[in-house]
């Protein structure tokens, strides 16, 4: 029996190195895809702050040597995004009253069809609920000519509530599927008891279902808004020249040749735009992974 201890102790000694060995590959995988994404984060972001003499002395991984905020400035209020030099705040302003609309429409139709799918089953739920779904997999180049004339024909073609409209539409699908599953994973007896205390549909939803659905509510929101403000083809055909999205001017404001190409400028407004989408990742980054365990790939 003795003479066994030390194969088990050198067997148990080559599975620890083992998995030390795959815990190092592991992370090293993990820091190589890390940096393969954050390079050209820090890239534009180092360039932003550099002076166009800098720039063209070809360092282009190296910290800037003396850090200015006047491409960011310039950006901002003064870049030419076509004929007009008022720079990206018109578009963003434009962005923030698309956006706005089109996450609250879109988070409260989706929470009903799911609400109304999962508790309420009417007729034919389930074939309609596999038409919408099939919706998701439509790619949107297909849709975009029957909207146009769609639109057109209502008069709101070229329009804010046009715009909003077309992303209402297209989150209608995967906002349906979060919500059905979300709220397929809630006990029916709980809705059951509701029902016997002679709570109609409309309270229930609001009174009961909403005030549970905050996990859900916070992890569609965050997809809305990222789709909705990093959007650029249905910005692009629908909103009309008074409400073009900020994606549309800073493509304009990079594709504006004047004589030299200010790569700084072009660097600091695209950090500009992304602004919004990290800053609601990194708020509410933490209440996405919560609502996706709590039921978003369930069901």
């Amino acid at each position: 029996m003795l003479s066994t201890f030390p194969r088990f102790t050198s067997s148990v000694i080559t599975r620890h190195r083992k998995k030390n060995v795959a815990r190092i590959g592991v992370y090293l995988f993990l820091f190589a895809s890390a940096l393969f994404f954050l390079l050209p984060l820090y890239i534009m972001l180092t360039t932003s702050f550099k002076s166009m003499d800098e720039i063209r002395n070809g360092n282009l991984i190296y910290l800037p040597y003396l850090p200015n905020v006047d491409a960011w400035i310039q950006a901002w209020s003064s870049a030419c995004t076509g004929v007009a030099c008022d720079g990206l705040r018109v578009g963003f302003w434009n962005s923030v009253r698309i956006v706005v609309p089109s996450t609250l429409l879109a988070i409260m139709l989706g929470a009903l069809n799911g609400y109304a799918l999962s508790f309420w089953k009417p007729k034919g739920a389930t074939f309609l609920f596999g038409i919408l779904l099939a919706g998701a997999f439509i790619p949107v180049q297909v849709m975009i000519y029957p909207l146009v004339k769609l639109l057109a024909a209502v008069g709101s073609f070229s329009s804010l509530p046009g715009i909003v409209a077309v992303h209402v539409i297209f989150s209608m699908p995967i906002m349906t599927l979060l919500f059905r599953n979300y709220y397929k994973n809630i006990p029916q007896e709980l809705f059951n008891a509701a029902r016997i205390d002679g709570i109609g549909f409309w309270r229930i939803f609001f009174q009961l279902m909403l005030p549970m659905s905050r996990p859900m509510l916070i992890v569609a929101a965050i997809m809305q808004v990222t789709g909705v403000w990093n959007d650029y083809i249905l910005g692009l055909i629908f909103a009309g020249p008074d409400n073009l999205p900020m994606t549309v001017q800073l493509n304009n404001i990079i594709n504006t040749t004047t004589g030299e190409r200010l790569y700084n400028l072009n660097m600091a407004a695209t950090m500009i735009t992304s602004c919004v989408p990290l800053l609601v990742y990194f708020v509410s980054g933490r209440w996405f992974v919560r609502g996706i365990t709590a039921g978003a790939v369930k069901g």
